[in-house]
């Protein structure tokens, strides 16, 4: 046991010092630089044997810009390092100030920030605080018939994202749709992608709806995903995001190649695409004698003779008797005999001048001061207002609702997946956060089309990033210098093997060798259940022949007793012989 708590004490000394180590300043003369000797001991290292302490270099990525390998409506991966293709809006937002009402965001095409693909470019929203819109063309409409669709596009907040959005949206095709003025109110079939404010992390996936009946459009939302999404917006990494639908009405949302959220566009979507067939009369009303209480006061009820409805909540104390000592002459509080009228008092601006009250210093040792007064209790006969018991309601009717009627707009569309059809994609976004990254644009019907382009684009920038990471050591290390309280975590979880291998070693009992055997000729056991049988047989030999042993003491006494006693008769014999002659 003593050593069990030198090793935890000593485990425990050595996070310590680790700690304290990597809290010492370097302004601090009279600490050892540890870490001085080390570089000088690495140095005299590497100055031995250059050529074994050169690491080996990352792995490198080279970047080729991605090829559709399948039919497309619309790629862009901006390698040309031009916008040729988009349009910027030149639009103005309706109800709003002049100031921030037109389209004056800045787009550029850009190398991403720290970029580890050299020439992998991206469109950028370059400014913060307004309004941005830029589109393009698809190669020809998406029309919805017996074919998926499926976009997808990367984005990436490289400064963080305070409040806005990365959505792409889907411009219907009409006659009217002008790309040099697209704004908030362009009509669209889909918007998808992230938006956050706050700490609301969205993903939207919105679609408009015509109404067959009346011809208006209804925007509807898909159900929120169940997966944490706020890692996409802060981690300041390049994100995949993809929305595939199908001609069943089905539909799947991935981040990153990931599904974090599905469904159908029959039942999760809000408000519901297909009205209810039947709805609230708005006309019905309330009968008057409709009674809805379930329980009701009893009528028969009567108030018990001895309720005193005046009896008060509290009262006085009549057992309790003034503490000793009491000071009824003193008051709580008096005039502060130290204090001295300002000054600058002026007594006909600020009347008359009196000094500030403080505690009575008579009363600290005293149980009180004033006019001593019984203390309240509970008033044991107190019973408050009275009130009739409540009793089921014999006539209750239960809640009114309206009656039912045919919905008078009720249409039945089961085939939400056959929207409008749209031929062009723009970005319309508000940010107060710069620098957002957009690239690798892809609307096709094939998923093996839109994984190729994924693996091409995103999946270069991924291995990439994953060659320039550190390992899992240099990771741990890096932690620990920002958190040096993790160093004891290490010697913890590094030592604690090492400490259980010793307690397991130093605890057993030690067993006899062969030669321990042989030296005392003692037969050696097989195993222990053997020996246990032996021990045990031993024992009841042993048991054995002390109760024959006693059995023999026993007879040999019995022998003796009758032995001695025949010998006396024998002399008792002998002398009345004697006296007879």
């Amino acid at each position: 046991m003593e050593m069990k708590w030198l090793l935890y004490v000593t485990l425990l000394a050595l996070g310590t010092l680790a700690a304290q180590e990597h809290d010492v300043g370097d302004d601090d003369g009279d600490v050892i630089d540890i870490e001085d000797d080390l570089d000088d001991g690495v140095e005299e290292i590497e100055d031995s044997n250059p050529e074994s302490s050169t690491p080996p270099p990352a792995p490198k990525v080279t970047y080729r810009a991605p090829v559709p390998t399948g039919e497309v409506y619309f790629v862009e991966s901006f390698d040309k390092g031009t916008l040729d293709g988009w349009i910027l809006s030149k639009a103005k937002k309706d109800d709003t100030d002049d100031e921030i009402a037109k389209y004056d965001g800045k787009w550029e095409v850009q190398d991403m920030k720290d970029t580890k693909l050299p020439g992998d470019k991206g469109l950028v929203l370059v400014t913060r605080a307004k309004h941005h819109a830029i589109s393009s063309k698809l190669s020809k409409p998406f029309v919805f018939d017996t074919k998926p669709l499926i976009i997808q596009y990367e984005v990436n907040f490289q400064n963080g994202i305070e409040c806005g959005g990365a959505y792409v949206k889907l411009l219907s095709k009409t006659p009217e749709l002008n790309l040099d003025q697209f704004h908030d109110k362009t009509p669209y079939t889909i918007m998808f992608g992230p938006d956050k404010c706050g700490e609301d992390y969205k993903l939207h996936f919105i679609f408009r709806h015509k109404n067959p009946k009346t011809g208006k459009y209804e925007e509807k939302h898909a159900k929120r995903p169940d997966a944490d999404l706020k890692t996409y917006f802060t981690d300041k990494k390049t994100h995949l995001y993809t929305l595939i639908l199908n001609p069943d009405n089905s539909f799947e949302i991935l981040v990153d190649q990931m599904v974090v959220n599905s469904g159908n566009l029959l039942n999760d979507m809000s408000p519901p695409v297909n009205p209810p067939r039947e709805i609230e009369d708005p006309n019905d009303q309330k009968p008057e004698d409709w009674d809805e209480r379930p329980k009701i006061p009893d009528p028969d009820a009567v108030k018990p003779d001895d309720w005193d409805e005046d009896a008060p909540a509290k009262i006085a104390d009549e057992n309790a008797v003034k503490p000793e000592g009491w000071l009824d002459d003193e008051p709580e509080y008096v005039a502060d005999p130290d204090a001295e009228k300002p000054e600058d008092w002026d007594e006909d601006m600020d009347g008359e001048w009196e000094a500030p009250q403080i505690a009575n210093p008579k009363c600290e040792s005293a149980p009180g001061c004033g006019t001593w007064q019984r203390p309240m209790i509970d008033n044991p006969n107190y019973k408050g207002k009275w009130k009739p018991p409540m009793i089921d309601n014999v006539n209750y009717q239960g809640i009114w609702k309206p009656r039912k009627i045919p919905n008078p707009d009720f249409f039945e569309d089961l085939e939400p997946f056959k929207m409008t059809p749209f031929s062009a994609v723009g970005l319309e976004l508000w940010s107060m956060t710069s620098d957002i990254f957009f690239d690798n644009f892809i609307i096709c019907t094939e998923r093996a089309v839109a994984d190729d382009w994924a693996n091409d684009g995103w999946g270069l920038k991924k291995a990439a990033d994953g060659a320039a990471e550190p390992g899992v050591v240099g990771q741990m290390m890096a932690a620990a210098e920002e958190r040096p309280w993790l160093w004891v975590v290490y010697i913890l979880i590094v030592a604690f093997p090492v400490f259980l291998v010793v307690l397991f070693c130093c605890s057993g009992k030690k067993q006899p060798s062969a030669a321990e055997y042989k030296k005392t000729d003692a037969p050696q056991p097989d195993v222990v259940s053997d020996e246990r049988e032996e021990e045990k047989d031993k024992g009841d030999k042993e048991e054995e022949e002390e109760a024959n042993e006693e059995k023999l003491e026993e007879k040999q006494k019995n022998d003796a007793d009758i032995g001695s006693a025949s010998q006396e008769e024998e002399e008792e014999e002998e002398e009345e012989e004697d006296r007879k002659l």
